[in-house]
């Protein structure tokens, strides 16, 4: 079975449960609440950015040119 990294790298769930991993260990280590609620948060925005560039990039490479080059 192949993986769908396409898929995994923009699915909300994906980086919803790799919030969920980073904080139930936070939590297992004892660190304090704020701390956990600032690296939850930071690997949202990086999963967010993720998602958009690897989309963006997907989609750039099903486009062909028409004029053989890049559009931008």
């Amino acid at each position: 079975m192949k993986i769908d990294w396409k898929r995994k790298l923009t699915s909300r769930k994906f980086w919803m449960a790799i919030v969920g991993l980073i904080a139930g260990i936070l939590a297992l280590f004892r660190v304090d609440a704020s701390t956990t609620e600032q690296v939850s948060g930071v690997i949202m925005a990086l999963g967010s950015v993720i998602a958009y560039i690897a989309g963006e990039g997907f989609v750039d490479a099903a486009q062909k040119p028409s004029d053989g080059g890049d559009a931008e």
